[in-house]
Formats: structure tokens, sequence, C-alpha cells
């Protein structure tokens, strides 16, 4: 059984959607959003990262940069830049990047589904993120950054978006970034309950993005429960705030690597240890792989592809399969000396979004040395992985097109 809630969302009004929904707070950095919030004052950013409003010695974790995200909300409600609806509601969310759709529903989850893993994770979490977010939470006593969640497709499912999508959208607009993004409010009883019995048959939702959010729901919720040992269950910190989308209409980018060094081996030394685990050769121009198990390497003004040989994985382990853990364990680890990509400075990551002409850039402007570019992961091997209790390699799935950040707000209190 899956747990979906409606809620009295605090959301923009349809004319300032556009200014007030901004990308994701940690697809940014502060100079980054700093410019954006320079060209609009009315964007998200400023409560979802409110530490561009302060000097960069300012800690992002301070509880001055909490307290002004948290005014920051209150002037976007009193100026009415954003409303909050009379009754709980569904929503629907539509992203269309390059033609292609993906509709998920917005809605409220259970953190006890998650705690005891019906709601499925692929990640590691790190200690100090999820305290930055739980803090954050706290701070606002809102959740202002949904989870990105997926399920497995489902017909009924499908139909009852269908038909709720047959309607014009309370919210239509296109981003900067050529993404459309459409919002329908669902308030009639007839749609909330054929939703919340649809979604009850799912056995599993899996998380897809928002591990470190997800997790600092549970952290919230903990607290909550030690200060108010009577509580019921039904109050708000029981839920997160989800978008939950059908895996059929998902769209996973790669996600390359580069190295700062080569681990004080040359190019031939590389190539030549690399050729125990790889069928590897010259290649003329850049490489995207375009099938599994395939990667490119750039270094020295030269890209090379990539095979991994049939006897160094195993096709059978969810998690070994996957390209992302072939060149860690093959590759990163044994040649270039990077035992933990989570923490070792050296190896930085890159959204396949950027292309692989960012990985030329990199390397040819000497900040470094070396770059991979693979195949993505699929939505297939995320789930297998959740559903085998494992743990994916770090940074081996991006997700596009982004939810924004203020489409959709949750109000912890009631």
């Amino acid at each position: 059984m899956s747990i979906v809630k409606p809620f009295r969302g605090l959301r923009p009004q349809p004319k300032y959607a556009k200014q007030v929904a901004s990308p994701p707070y940690d697809v940014l950095n502060a100079k980054e959003a700093r410019e954006i919030v320079k060209q609009n004052p009315n964007s998200f950013l400023r409560v979802n990262k409110a530490e561009l409003e302060f000097d960069d010695n300012v800690s992002s974790y301070s509880e001055e940069v909490y307290q002004r995200g948290k005014d920051n909300l209150n002037r976007f409600v009193d100026e009415q830049l954003m409303i909050r609806d009379e009754k709980p509601c569904f929503y629907l969310y539509r992203l269309t990047m390059h033609g292609r759709a993906q509709t998920g529903l917005v809605a409220l989850t259970s953190v006890d589904e998650y705690d005891n893993g019906l709601i499925k994770k692929h990640e590691h979490t790190r200690p100090e993120k999820v305290n930055d977010r739980a803090n954050h939470i706290s701070f606002l006593d809102a959740q202002v950054g949904p989870i990105f969640s997926t399920f497995r497709q489902d017909k009924t499912i499908k139909r009852t978006f269908s038909m709720i999508t047959t309607r014009p959208s309370d919210v239509d607009f296109t981003a900067d970034d050529g993404i459309r993004h459409e919002f329908w409010v669902v308030s009639d009883d007839e749609s909330i309950q054929k939703i919340i019995s649809d979604f009850s048959t799912l056995p599993h939702m899996y998380i897809a993005d928002g591990h470190h959010r997800s997790q600092a729901a549970s952290e919230v919720c903990r607290r909550n429960r030690e200060e108010n040992p009577n509580y019921t269950g039904a109050e708000s910190f029981n839920y997160f705030l989800n978008v939950i989308f059908p895996d059929s209409e998902l769209n996973i980018f790669p996600y390359n690597r580069v190295v700062s060094d080569m681990n004080g081996l040359t190019v031939e030394q590389l190539v030549e240890k690399a050729s125990e685990f790889f069928d590897i050769e010259p290649h003329e121009g850049e490489i995207s792989p375009e099938k599994p198990h395939t990667f490119g390497i750039y270094c020295d003004g030269q890209w090379y592809s990539l095979i991994a040989k049939e006897d160094t994985f195993n096709p059978e382990d969810p998690t070994g399969s996957i390209d992302a853990a072939i060149l860690g364990n093959n590759f990163i680890d044994p040649i270039l000396g990077i035992t933990d990509p989570k923490t070792d400075k050296r190896i930085n990551f890159v959204g396949g979004i950027r292309g692989t002409k960012e990985l030329v850039k990199l390397v040819d402007s000497g900040e470094y040395k070396i770059a991979f570019s693979l195949y993505p992961t699929s939505i297939r091997q995320l789930l297998n992985v959740a559903d085998a209790g494992q743990v994916m390699p770090p940074k081996s799935t991006w997700f596009e097109p982004k939810l924004r950040s203020g489409i959709i707000v949750n109000v912890l209190t009631q």
C-alpha cells in the first residue's frame, strides 16, 4: 500500500509563477544564484538558498540564513505573490523538455512508509546535508523542496492523470531554459478519492532524486515526535512533499567524471593499465557512449574509446553492473587511486546535459587532466538496485528536467 495525502498547498499566483519558481537550491552555487536574483528579485532562491543575500564568509548553515529564508517566504505571502489553497488538494505537475513530457502527482507521502522501506531509496546521505535541510524545514515551518519520486507504470493511474489533464492547466509557463511547466489543481472530492484509491494499490514508490530532503523530513518528524510524545500520526510533520512520476516517463542523463591528475602516470602507462580491464582504442572526435559498458576518455587532447571486458563485472549484480560502478571499480579506483569518490577532492562530476564539449573544455583549461563520458543509468537499473536494498555508486544519475522550487510548498502548520 502507498499512502498519498492531499494538502493545502502554498503556491504562486498564476501570473507570478514564472517569476517565483526557481531552479533547485543544489544545482547552483551562491554566485550563480545571486545573478538570477539580481535579474529577478522574486525568485524563490531567496527562500531556498538565502545565503545568496549574505557575504561568502557567512555559513549557509547558520541560523541567520534560515531566518532570512523564513522572512522572505513570509514576504512572498504578505505581498500575495503566493497564496494558500483553502482546502486540501492534490496537484498534477507536467514538465516538457525537447517535446518529451512527464506528468507527476504532487502529494504528501508518509514518513513512516519511508522509514519502513515502502518508499525505497538507492543512495546514502551525508549527515551535514540532512541536518541543513532539516533545520531549514524547522525554521520555515514548511517543506519548500519537493522530493522527486517514481513508481512502476500503472494503467489505472495513467488514465486518471489523462482524465484530469484534459482540462486547461491552472499554471502554464516556459522557463528561461526552454522547459515548459504546467500545473493542475485537483480540488474535487471525487478525483481526490480516486487518486488515493489508485495509489493505494502500489506496493512501493521509489525516490529518484532528493534523498537528503526525504531523510531531512524523517529527521524533522523524529524531532517533533520526541517533543510531542502523544502525537497521533495525523500531524503534518508525519508527511513530506513529493512529486511522483511513472517510471516510463523519466529521462536520465549520464553523469560524467573529471579528475584533476593522472596519479603520476603518463598517457601511455594509463592506456596500458586500462587495457587489463577494457578494450581501448584512440578515437577521432568526442565520444558520447551509445550503449552500456562503453566509455569515452579524454586526456592530453585525445579521445579514447573503452569497452569493458566481459569478465570484469558481474552482469547479475544490480549495482556492480552499472557503468559508474564498472568505471570506478576497474579504472578510477585501481588506476587513478581514488577509493572514495564521495570525499576525494581530485574527482568531480559533470551532469550529462552539459555534453562532452564541457569535458573537453575542463581538460583543455588545465583544471582537470582526464575526463570520462558514460552511458546513462537506466530507470530499470535504479529500481532494481532499490528493490535489492543496495546503494548506487555516487553520482550515477542526472535527471532532467528538474522540478522547479517554489511551484508548490507544504506549510506544516494547519
